[in-house]
């Protein structure tokens, strides 16, 4: 391995160690606590350091919310295994919603705060979401090739599939669903009840 290959291998081993301490951060103290300084001090290296790799937080916190959607892909990956493409769509939207539930913060930087989208033009394309996107336009478009669901095309039925779960987990993150006053119930099974009736509402 040549010189210049060594310092570039270095090199990405460090951005990693760096967005490795920010997703640790992140996930325990959220986003107002996730400063560069004190990412600096979790790796022990000084501020100035980690400017060399990015010029600001909300550049950090994108390179962090694409490992987040790696861990979300991850998940599809070893849970959507079914054979049925039904059994499939079903599934993802399962795994989709227990990920929003049990990592608040990731799901959080992902599709609700808009500070780490802000390095991205608005006519840029979202690299960081599409794997996981194509993963359900995938799941859908096996459901339409089948006739099972009361959609005309596969992008209009993969975002309002999207939509559907996205906004209940919306809803209980801004603790919006405490306006259903039964204590009794859990908010993993009535989620995952709201998203499987919807569901069964679209298909043909």
């Amino acid at each position: 391995m040549g010189i210049s290959e060594r310092k570039e291998r270095e090199r990405q081993e460090m951005r990693q160690r760096i967005i490795d301490a920010s997703l640790a951060m992140f996930i325990e103290e959220g986003y107002e606590k996730t400063s560069i300084r004190n990412i600096a001090d979790k790796i022990e290296y000084s501020p100035a350091t980690i400017y060399l790799y990015y010029k600001d937080k909300d550049e950090l916190l994108y390179d962090v919310q694409g490992e987040a959607f790696k861990q979300l892909l991850d998940l599809f990956e070893q849970r959507v295994v079914s054979k049925s493409p039904w059994k499939r769509l079903e599934q993802l939207c399962e795994t989709y919603v227990r990920f929003g539930i049990e990592q608040p913060e990731l799901y959080t930087l992902m599709f609700i705060n808009k500070a780490p989208m802000n390095v991205i033009d608005e006519d840029e394309y979202w690299a960081n979401g599409q794997s996981a996107f194509d993963f359900l336009i995938n799941c859908v478009q096996g459901c339409m090739d089948k006739g099972l669901l009361r959609y005309k095309d596969v992008p209009t039925a993969a975002l309002s599939v999207w939509a559907m779960g996205h906004g209940i987990l919306s809803l209980n993150l801004c603790c919006r669903l405490k306006i259903i006053q039964n204590e009794e119930v859990a908010v993993e099974p009535m989620v995952q009840h709201i998203v499987q009736e919807f569901l069964r509402m679209i298909r043909q």
